[in-house]
């Protein structure tokens, strides 16, 4: 009798401490996990087979944050009752913006995420006192700079101007595209001129080197009008030659038809001087009655 009601006894402890230790454990749970819970143990107790358990799809704290919160909230955000509106809007106004913290892991593709900071990082001078970058701890050569932030939200494209404190370094890191798209630019006007050179270079040298061909029309061409310049002397000559035979032949008929006429002028004169001597003795001869 002793033993039975000692095994009774340490049965009924037993069960009031796994009862204990089971609501302990439900409590502990949310609303969703004990809800699953009960699933699987009504599955695991009274079902016959086993079911497949489907992962189904839960929203949480965080992803209502994450769906409607905006970073910089509008009127129409405001007016919304919803109470997910209701909590987005309350995790805003807990925010400080004034500046922003920086996350620029990705700065080399021209990406760099902000977003306000929290009490604890203005309770620290983290982004005021210290590097704004999410990953920088500097505090020497600070400076305040004024950032065009563009960003999409909600599938809109919008840019606001923000406040960020960085260091030299992370302050580069800003402008690293940029710069390295001017540097690529730069590199490509210097190699269009390159080619550009290149070409005007190669053209001369064509006209040098491969525009031998050129060269060589030029020389047979001087060679051919130089050739045309000999036969045009050589007839020149010719003609010259013949022009001086003719004229010294015109010259000997000249000076045969001048010494003919001198010769026939002579003995003109010389027939009418012996005519006058005849008449002078023809005077005597017959007096001038007798004509």
């Amino acid at each position: 009798m002793a033993a039975s009601f000692g095994a009774t006894r340490a049965e009924i402890f037993d069960r009031e401490a796994r009862k204990q230790q089971y609501q302990a454990h439900v409590q502990g749970l949310n609303a969703y996990d004990r809800h699953k819970k009960f699933l699987n143990d009504y599955v695991a107790f009274y079902g016959k087979e086993v079911s497949k358990q489907e992962k189904l799809p839960s929203k949480t704290d965080h992803d209502t944050l994450k769906e409607g919160y905006r970073f910089i909230r509008s009127e129409e955000d405001d007016l919304d009752p919803s109470w997910e509106q209701k909590l987005v809007k309350r995790y805003y106004n807990k925010l400080f913006k004034e500046y922003c913290i920086a996350d620029m892991s990705h700065y080399k593709n021209g990406k760099i995420g902000l977003r306000w900071r929290t009490e604890k990082e203005v309770m620290s001078g983290k982004g005021q006192f210290v590097c704004g970058n999410k990953h920088c701890n500097d505090k020497d050569g600070l400076g305040s700079y004024e950032v065009n932030f563009c960003y999409v939200e909600a599938g809109q494209e919008k840019q606001a101007l923000v406040k960020l404190v960085a260091c030299e370094r992370c302050a580069e890191k800003l402008v690293y595209k940029r710069r390295k798209e001017e540097e690529l630019v730069r590199k490509r006007e210097i190699e269009l001129e390159k080619t550009r050179e290149r070409l005007s270079s190669g053209e001369d040298s064509d006209s040098v080197s491969g525009g031998g061909n050129k060269e060589r029309r030029k020389r047979e061409n001087e060679k051919s009008q130089k050739k045309k310049k000999k036969k045009r002397k050589r007839s020149n000559s010719d003609c010259d030659v013949k022009n001086d035979e003719e004229m010294a032949k015109l010259e000997k008929r000249s000076g045969g038809e001048k010494r003919a006429s001198s010769t026939s002028a002579r003995n003109k004169k010389e027939q009418d001087d012996d005519d006058d001597d005849f008449d002078y003795l023809f005077e005597g001869m017959f007096p001038p009655g007798d004509k």
